[in-house]
């Protein structure tokens, strides 16, 4: 999660008590009711904030007492939560194609996702966990599709330390759906002490909690030995087992290239694709066993990813619970 200098929750609440009141530019002359987060106001109506959200709608209900402030007869509502964050919520409810538009900053995503899931709002929550869910997918065809481009985020705006700070919004929110693909990417982009270490950006720290920084480095480990045994994605380079069809004396020792490459560099690769391996130099009949091998463990490591960062199986992954 990225982080800068933190003050503590009395010193901030001093400064938004003396700091001046300000006039959002979400300012709705018709408006009834006042948002109010830090010293940020919003003016927006009941009628809007009741039929997207149960809690809105509760706290519609409920009367308001005659001694208690208000501005030209609209109830101030004072919320705990950053004003950063409210705004990208209101603009996401008054603005039909904001959270449509194809790139949206992850301060925004990330906003919708804490507020629309504290305020009961599932259309707008269902929406930003699916963009998160559209960078990494749950299904091995659609992590084929984004892989053609593995250096590009599709539907978040770019940034050194992204992938980190994504992965700690789906985590910090209990987003289980994206986490193998995410953890994964992870673990196989970066080395243990990278993963440690964190992204600096922009004066910032993009980094990940001790609970997903220890499932990525256990998995990291548990990839490298199971992405070579029998049955799974490279286990072919130890168990050769296509001798007999081989119509090249060179197989042999590309294989032993392979094998001594992945071992020598601590390389996961365990959802490599196929096709990759064509420019090999392996005779047709191993190429034609080699992809099947592939084709089948990569499949099997896929089935099971949620399982090497102790997760539910991807038929009991949830979201937001």
């Amino acid at each position: 999660m990225s982080s800068a200098e933190s003050e503590s929750p009395s010193a901030k609440r001093q400064r938004i008590e003396d700091a001046e009141i300000i006039r959002s530019d979400i300012w709705k002359s018709d408006g009834s009711v006042i948002l109010q987060a830090e010293n940020i106001q919003f003016r927006v109506h009941w009628s809007v904030l009741a039929q997207n959200s149960s809690v809105f709608n509760d706290l519609a209900g409920l009367p308001q007492p005659s001694d208690e402030p208000t501005i030209e007869g609209c109830a101030i509502v004072e919320l705990t939560d950053d004003a950063v964050d409210v705004e990208f919520l209101l603009k996401a409810l008054y603005i039909p194609t904001f959270h449509s538009q194809n790139l949206l900053p992850l301060a925004a995503v990330g906003a919708i996702i804490r507020l629309s899931r504290k305020y009961d709002i599932k259309d707008l929550f269902d929406s930003a966990v699916a963009r998160l869910t559209s960078e990494f997918p749950t299904t091995l065809d659609e992590y084929d599709t984004i892989s053609k481009d593995p250096t590009r985020f599709k539907r978040i705006e770019q940034y050194d330390g992204l992938l980190f700070d994504m992965v700690a919004l789906a985590s910090e929110n209990n987003i289980l759906t994206p986490l193998p693909c995410a953890y994964y990417t992870l673990a196989r982009r970066y080395s243990i002490a990278a993963l440690f270490h964190g992204v600096q950006h922009d004066g910032t720290l993009s980094a990940i909690s001790g609970l997903d920084l220890s499932r990525c480095a256990a998995a990291h480990e548990k990839l490298l030995v199971k992405q070579l045994q029998p049955g799974y994605t490279l286990g072919w380079t130890r168990k050769w087992d296509f001798e007999g069809q081989c119509t090249s004396s060179r197989c042999q020792g590309i294989r032993g290239f392979a094998l001594a490459h992945h071992l020598d560099n601590s390389w996961i690769d365990a959802l490599a694709s196929p096709t990759a391996l064509d420019r090999m130099g392996y005779c047709p009949s191993c190429t034609r066993h080699v992809n099947e091998a592939v084709t089948a463990g990569r499949r099997r490591i896929w089935n099971e990813l949620p399982s090497f960062f102790d997760l539910p199986p991807w038929g009991q992954l949830r979201n937001g619970d």
